[in-house]
């Protein structure tokens, strides 16, 4: 695809459905597969003679693998195309999903988490790149919200559904089933996505800078060759004078920041549920499933005019937690409880798609890869990071701790994002 033509593509008004869908679909997939265990931690214990602290540790392997290699791993991938290495990660996400119903030995289960969380670190550092490659600019933010949507609707329906399959038919068919569906989401990838995907913002990136360099080394069709050589588009790495980096580092803080406290308190939701709302235990159930709705209809928002200003959307969705928060924290109503947990879902639901989109507003679109990857960094140090500091302050103070924990990391994630965009100029 020669430049003019990838100009052309990005004017494009009609939205790719069949690839965005498609890629929704692989984020639910990956989604499901990586927070199984915590469904069926009971039942994988008793199956392989361990603790259900040990079955959890499988989660964090996964969370601390993508931390630790999802950057080298995108730098390493530079040259191969977006959607090829898409399916291979996926087809790996696969395949250790697959090994883990098959696991005879909790260590060789553990093996091919880590694997697994290997092919998880390059997956999420690359789709949302990808994602926005296939729209112009001003349908980024929709774009992701379709493709991050994904994620949501795996917390909804793919884990608890997946739970429902395993307590009825064994842990080890839930995962080869996720396993057989992911493999197949590969194939379906393989076939929805255009060959080069790397045209709307991106050629719109160059054509608008008048970049004559860059316009020179974009791929053509009388070139494939030197094409399948060549770094992707999307995958040049930052230096440390580059004016892009500070914005999107101020991103990752602010996401890692957020995902601590999110997974601080979420990690005990049950608990919070029942001691500090007081529901019965049976009720816990179906009070996700409200979070998780209510989750998708911030999702809808997040891609919809209204969050145009990612900035300020995200403060607003900050502060909606904070109040929320605190009103399950200090409020002693059942009521009062559930509208704000209601709240709380509606408002996180919001924040990834959000997230994401400031990063890829931040990042040049030829930086967008490795700029995913540090996002995907901070936000699993997030994940691993709130699961330790919510046992400590579970253990040690109580569970009415917890919320208050959320709401002073989310004003220091809001002071980051204020004073980060004082100093290097709005990315909106």
């Amino acid at each position: 695809m020669s430049v003019t033509e990838s100009a052309r593509a990005g004017q494009r008004t009609t939205m790719p459905w069949p690839a965005l869908l498609t890629l929704a679909a692989a984020v639910f997939l990956s989604i499901t597969l990586e927070l199984l265990p915590t469904g069926l931690l009971p039942e994988m214990a008793a199956g392989l003679g361990v603790g259900e602290s040990a079955i959890g540790l499988t989660v964090s392997v996964f969370a601390l693998t993508v931390v630790l290699t999802s950057a080298p791993l995108v730098a390493l991938t530079a040259r191969v195309p977006r959607r090829l290495l898409l399916v291979i990660v996926l087809t790996v996400l696969a395949v250790s999903t697959i090994a883990t119903a098959l696991a005879p030995t909790y260590w060789l289960l553990v093996a091919v988490r880590f694997a697994g969380g290997l092919a998880h670190g390059v997956f999420w550092s690359i789709v949302a790149a990808e994602a926005s490659r296939l729209v112009p600019d001003r349908l980024i933010a929709r774009a992701v919200a379709i493709v991050i949507g994904g994620g949501t609707l795996a917390i909804v329906l793919g884990v608890p559904g997946a739970t429902v399959l395993g307590q009825a038919f064994g842990w080890r068919v839930a995962f080869a089933v996720v396993g057989g569906l992911t493999l197949a989401g590969a194939l379906a990838v393989r076939v929805a996505l255009p060959k080069r995907a790397g045209s709307g913002a991106a050629a719109a990136d160059v054509s608008q800078r008048g970049d004559r360099a860059d316009a020179s080394t974009a791929p053509s069709t009388s070139t494939d060759a030197t094409a399948a050589t060549a770094p992707h588009p999307t995958a040049a790495r930052f230096r440390r004078n580059d004016p892009a980096l500070g914005a999107v580092l101020v991103v990752c803080a602010v996401t890692a920041l957020t995902m601590l406290g999110q997974y601080a308190v979420f990690t005990y939701i049950a608990p919070i549920l029942t001691d500090l709302i007081g529901v019965g235990a049976s009720a816990v159930g179906p009070l996700l499933f409200v979070y998780g709705a209510a989750g998708a209809v911030g999702l809808v928002i997040s891609g919809s005019p209204l969050a145009r200003r990612a900035t300020a959307a995200l403060l607003v969705s900050m502060a909606v937690i904070a109040v929320a928060l605190a009103a399950i924290a200090l409020v002693p109503t059942q009521a009062a409880g559930i509208a704000a947990l209601a709240a709380w879902g509606l408002a996180f639901g919001a924040l990834p798609a959000l997230l994401q989109v400031r990063l890829l507003r931040a990042a040049p679109a030829s930086h967008r890869d490795a700029a995913s990857a540090l996002y995907t960094t901070g936000f699993n140090a997030g994940i691993g990071g709130g699961a330790l500091i919510g046992a400590v302050v579970f253990d040690r103070v109580g569970v009415g701790a917890l919320p208050w924990v959320y709401v002073v990391l989310l004003v220091a994630a809001a002071m980051v994002l204020v004073i980060g965009r004082r100093l290097g100029g709005s990315s909106r």
